[in-house]
């Protein structure tokens, strides 16, 4: 995580499945940058491997579980092995893989964007940011509304 998302106190439980589940999406990018990091570190130029988005997603993990802790809930620990969504055999799966991961944290980041607490809603918010702009390099182009599905821009309309 980025920053402190404030004072949290007791949460009502809104809240803490939206932080439930950007726990789990942490966790399930912590792993999945383990197989993205086996297939890209070896054969990347330096600094641009998988170790930085790899230790960014075990910070916000590490802060996600403290602030449920802080809210008197218990934080869901992380499945001991996941099954991928994708084969990861070559480079362009391991970076189509992260781009998956980040596109999972950054729609499970929108559930906090939209709660009362505006400490949780700057969280979502700057963690959403950052996982975009994560998924935007993997990927190397840029989509709208990080988050989102294509086809769901129209649930921002008003009304």
């Amino acid at each position: 995580m980025t920053g402190r998302a404030g004072s949290t106190g007791r949460l009502g439980a809104r809240a803490i499945a939206a932080l439930q589940a950007a726990l789990a999406a942490e966790q399930a990018a912590c792993y999945g940058y383990g197989v993205v990091g086996a297939r890209l570190n070896a054969s990347a130029p330096p600094g641009q491997g998988a170790d930085a988005d790899w230790v960014a997603h075990q910070v916000a993990r590490d802060g996600l579980t403290a602030l449920i802790t802080a809210a008197g809930a218990t934080p869901v620990p992380a499945p001991v092995a996941y099954e991928l969504p994708i084969q990861v055999n070559t480079v362009a799966q391991a970076r189509s893989l992260a781009v998956i991961l980040e596109d999972n944290v950054a729609a499970a980041y929108m559930s906090l964007v939209g709660l009362s607490d505006t400490s949780l809603r700057e969280l979502g918010t700057r963690e959403l940011t950052a996982a975009a702009l994560r998924a935007a390099r993997w990927r190397r182009s840029t989509v709208p509304f990080p988050g989102l599905e294509p086809g769901d821009e129209h649930s921002l309309q008003p009304g």
